[in-house]
């Protein structure tokens, strides 16, 4: 617990936005209760604080949703019960009915993961329903729930847009990090051993069980580029942020599908290493493959420079990146130089030559492309007057 603690109060990461939100999601959570307990002197003043806690969302914009759709599938819960209640009266066909119209009304796709509250609310409804003595306290029971989960939403939502509100503009970075940081760990482990012929098949089919893992990685990094494009929807923090270049994000959305592209490519090419190991291991191979390892080391290279961007030191990693994709091109121009050199046979599917030169040419291809990207991105704000 103390270097949990420690890492909270030290640094701007998970156990700090942890933190944040327990203590923002406690603060609601009670003031909620005073108000509705307290305040209003309701029966059942749970809702409120409930309520407040439910929304308390990672971002800004996703608890506006969340209570709006909270909000939504609880009216409808009670709704419900009211009508059916007032039509049918307090016994177990009504339950029943209830019961089956509000989980079919729960599966609306636009009550999204809100929709198990309209059966909640409209069970909480039946109980309230059963145990008030006439209709006017009924009714009033019912709007009451209507009522204290309005108040508890609307606690939730102003205490996460006031204080602390959430602005993840560094996840999109975080999520490049971590695939650009695997993409490098495998590149830069497979350029080696081809310089050294040392392809054998344990260590293909290694290099091929780390590729399968690739896909996972560009999910989650699709996923952090989301969640900091939509940390800045209602935030009052994009207006006050000292950096305000990425708040659209474009360019780290580029950069990342880009980089799927390429976990792709070098997904390919690891299966063809692997379907090729046991093929012609003659002299203009082994060369072949040296030069192969060199134009990876390249490589190598540029995911390493993608694994340390930093919005605030954009301008020397577009130059640095160019810079490596003219070392990756000089060597990719080297190695099809060698392959025509050599009269290697590229049409022969039978000899890896020709499929290892066509996934050279598609890594260069959007490896060249992701560092345009950023370097566009980069002129872009210049050009617009960004700090």
């Amino acid at each position: 617990m103390r270097q949990w603690l420690r890492r909270a109060a030290g640094a701007d990461g998970h156990e700090r936005h942890t933190a944040a939100l327990i203590g923002k999601s406690a603060l609601a959570a009670t003031v909620a209760w005073v108000v509705a307990h307290d305040g209003i002197g309701a029966q059942s003043p749970a809702f409120a604080p409930f309520s407040a806690v439910v929304i308390m969302q990672v971002t800004v914009y996703q608890s506006v949703v969340q209570a709006l759709r909270y909000v939504g599938a609880v009216a409808a819960g009670v709704a419900l019960q009211g009508a059916l209640g007032f039509l049918a009266g307090p016994d177990v066909l009504t339950f029943v009915l209830v019961a089956l119209v509000a989980m079919a009304i729960g599966r609306w796709r636009r009550l999204g993961s809100q929709g198990s509250q309209v059966t909640t609310a409209a069970f909480f409804a039946f109980s309230t329903y059963v145990s008030a003595s006439g209709n006017a306290e009924r009714l009033g029971q019912l709007g009451q729930i209507v009522l204290l989960v309005l108040i508890g939403c609307g606690i939730g939502v102003v205490v996460n847009v006031t204080i602390l509100p959430p602005m993840r503009y560094r996840s999109a970075e975080h999520g490049i990090h971590t695939l650009s940081h695997s993409l490098c760990d495998l590149v830069s482990d497979i350029a080696p051993a081809l310089r050294e012929g040392t392809t054998d098949e344990e260590r293909t089919r290694h290099w091929r069980q780390r590729a399968e893992h690739l896909p996972a990685l560009v999910d989650q990094a699709q996923s952090s580029v989301n969640v900091a494009r939509e940390s800045a929807y209602y935030n009052p923090r994009r207006v006050l942020r000292r950096h305000g270049r990425h708040t659209t994000f474009s360019g780290y959305q580029e950069v990342v599908d880009a980089l799927a592209r390429v976990t792709h490519q070098v997904t390919s090419l690891v299966r063809s290493l692997d379907q090729w190991h046991d093929g012609e291991r003659g002299a203009t191979y082994g060369e072949f493959l040296r030069h192969y390892g060199d134009f990876l080391s390249s490589l190598a290279h540029i995911t390493a420079l993608f694994s340390r961007i930093d919005e605030d030191h954009l301008t020397d990693q577009a130059r640095e990146l160019c810079s490596a994709a003219g070392t990756a091109q000089e060597r990719h121009s080297r190695l099809v130089g060698h392959s025509e050199r050599s009269a290697l046979p590229v049409g022969d599917l039978s000899q890896p030559y020709g499929i290892l030169l066509v996934e050279a040419t598609r890594l260069m291809d959007e490896f060249q492309y992701t560092c345009d990207v950023l370097q566009h991105e980069v002129e872009h704000e210049r050009t617009s007057g960004c700090p």
